[in-house]
């Protein structure tokens, strides 16, 4: 049985992962429910019914402009995710294409994509990113692609040295020897076989993701109002907190679930996947 088909298997029967593949499983349903989960516009301004505590009406209360939080935290969740899974896709195609190529290669190629990737890793990501953000322009798509360019060393790294551990394996030696493309060797025989940790790395990167996009967001440099983004709905909450602590604690409570389920999904993945790990 392939080892990571296996790795899954004994993955859904732990019990960090379970519960944090129900906590993704429930932030994903409200992303892609939002319309119909959602009570009202989360655009709909009504200054008669500003700063509401929570009701039947408004589950989570309104904020200053009389919006509907709950429709706004629910709506916010498909920015979140859209974010993190971005970020995580771009830096996983840079920090897996350099880790093979050093790792494979070795020689100059190694020492370039190494001195990159200690110089990308030597900067705190989140200042490099305000740095990138703006110099760019406050948005949510230049605060994506500068999570992307600063995030990917680490998995740039944990690739290099996976590759070098299995590229003098006899089964990537016999491919040479039946004359296969480097391209292929990568592809067909090196990549698969380091996959258990680019899963498990990727998965805890996604976390990471999209507390940084919150924090940019909260920033201002991120998402704008009125975008319903978690960050934009803390920053605007800041001025009631005594008032109307209600916009400040639901979107925080929507942000500690779904970083929660997704570390508990990289750390359930990690024990499973990881064979020192086992019991």
């Amino acid at each position: 049985m392939n080892p990571l088909y296996a790795g899954l298997r004994r993955a859904i029967k732990h019990p960090m992962f379970t519960v944090g593949l129900i906590i993704f499983l429930s932030v994903l349903a409200a992303a892609i429910f939002a319309d119909v989960i959602a009570l009202h516009s989360y655009r709909e301004i009504d200054l008669a019914n500003s700063l509401r505590s929570p009701s039947s009406e408004y589950p989570f209360g309104t904020d200053q402009y009389g919006r509907c939080l709950f429709s706004r935290v629910i709506h916010g969740s498909r920015i979140a995710l859209r974010v993190g899974l971005v970020v995580v896709i771009i830096q996983g195609l840079i920090g897996v294409t350099l880790g093979l190529l050093a790792g494979y290669f070795g020689g100059k190629v190694d020492k370039i994509i190494s001195f990159s990737t200690d110089v990308t890793w030597s900067l705190p990501p989140l200042v490099f990113a305000m740095a990138i953000v703006m110099a760019l322009g406050p948005s949510l798509n230049n605060v994506i692609i500068a999570m992307a360019v600063v995030s990917w060393a680490q998995l740039a790294r944990v690739v290099r040295s996976k590759t070098q551990s299995v590229k003098n394996s006899p089964y990537v030696e016999a491919a040479r020897a039946l004359g296969r493309t480097d391209a292929g060797i990568i592809t067909k025989h090196i990549l698969p076989n380091i996959l258990s940790p680019i899963i498990v790395l990727t998965t805890l990167a996604l976390p990471a993701a999209i507390l940084s996009t919150t924090a940019l967001s909260f920033l201002g440099l991120g998402s704008q109002p009125p975008a319903p983004d978690w960050g934009v709905i803390l920053n605007e909450g800041i001025n009631f907190i005594e008032i109307a602590p209600w916009i400040s604690v639901f979107p925080g409570v929507a942000i500690v679930w779904t970083v929660l389920g997704f570390n508990l999904l990289g750390v359930g993945l990690r024990d499973v996947l990881d064979p020192r790990l086992r019991g």
